[in-house]
């Protein structure tokens, strides 16, 4: 669990970064002259950077309510301070009353001189004495504790407008780097289905690598997803049902080998569109299909968490979405369940 010690630089340190992030040139996207390798390769740049401001922001909305449970807390101790101060002082008024009644006028000479017991009275005196003397440490006591619950929270009320203050310059920069990345999309898009039609691949866009540092030798094909179409489902879009798992992402989104492996396929035509097929050492072979661009070419090796491709929308596809199949051979028509094979080497979806 993190500390809940914060280090006051670190939410402009990381509004400095972003702000960096949102100013860098889009190539692409903003001109006319992007080659297809760099609107992919731009796409996934700013995958990135949406995912790293989404992260930022969302840190930054957690820490400012815990300043705001803060505020609330010392709110809290102020109140219960205040009540103990008046049961105090209720206490010491019963007792100034209750001298009083009992002839608390009388100087104390007088009272020895007609007590029955004046040993019993002078006891009777300390304690109400040692009384007066504890409610008024009891005042001091809860007086400076107020000074100071009160200026922890104006600390914590100034460092919590603070944090709401960036979080809305970070909520802009993170709108902004979304717009760009829409816009980079729809490019990317376009060349895939231009790919698609002409049948030829446009070759492998090299991305810049995630620093996952996996150690698990299985991973889930994408990091976030919906789950959609399942394995073995009817439909009019297939001949007989659905022969792998869809995962509704949006186009551009990085797609990675779930295991390592050799890549025996890459494709652009037909019902899968842009198709990549990767062998794996215990005989199973994993296809990607409907990409909008590949990080990799035939013959090359992968190991698990790779990015070797985007999801799109191309082929026999109705929307974004990866379709991952599981086979037994490197043709269609030999497939598993690949939540179940996946489940099975500790990678639930």
């Amino acid at each position: 669990m993190r500390s809940s010690r914060r280090r006051p630089w670190l939410v402009p340190v990381l509004l400095c970064a972003l702000a960096v992030l949102a100013a860098r040139p889009t190539d692409a996207a903003e001109g006319d002259g992007g080659t297809g390798s760099g609107i992919s390769a731009q796409v996934a740049q700013l995958y990135e950077d949406a995912a790293r401001a989404t992260r930022r922001y969302e840190d930054g909305r957690r820490e400012a309510e815990a300043q705001r449970a803060r505020a609330k807390r010392l709110e809290g101790l102020l109140d219960r301070e205040r009540r103990e101060i008046a049961v105090l002082r209720e206490d010491l008024g019963r007792m100034a009353r209750a001298q009083y009644r009992g002839g608390g006028g009388l100087p104390l000479a007088a009272h020895l001189v007609l007590a029955d017991d004046p040993e019993e009275l002078m006891r009777g005196r300390r304690v109400v004495r040692q009384a007066e003397l504890a409610v008024d440490n009891a005042i001091g006591r809860s007086r400076r504790a107020q000074d100071r619950l009160a200026a922890d929270e104006a600390r914590a009320r100034a460092a919590w407008q603070e944090l709401e203050r960036q979080n809305a310059e970070l909520a802009a920069l993170k709108k902004d780097i979304e717009r760009r990345l829409e816009t980079a999309r729809v490019r990317l898009q376009g060349q895939a289905e231009a790919s698609v039609t002409a049948g030829s691949c446009r070759g492998a866009t090299r991305l810049d690598q995630p620093e996952t540092g996996f150690t698990d030798s299985w991973v889930a094909p994408v990091e976030t997803y919906v789950l959609s179409a399942s394995f073995g489902s009817g439909g009019a879009r297939w001949a007989n049902r659905h022969t792998g798992q869809d995962f509704a992402v949006p186009v551009g989104t990085p797609v990675r080998a779930v295991g390592a492996g050799r890549v025996v396929r890459v494709s652009c035509g037909g019902a899968f569109g842009i198709e990549i097929v990767v062998r794996h050492a215990n005989g199973y072979y994993t296809q990607y299909a409907h990409l909008a661009a590949v990080a990799v070419d035939q013959g090359e090796r992968v190991r698990p968490g790779q990015w070797i491709g985007q999801s799109g929308n191309t082929g026999n596809s109705t929307g974004p979405h990866l379709h991952f199949e599981v086979r037994v051979t490197p043709q269609l028509g030999s497939a598993v369940d690949p939540v179940s094979w996946l489940a099975r080497r500790g990678v639930p979806l």
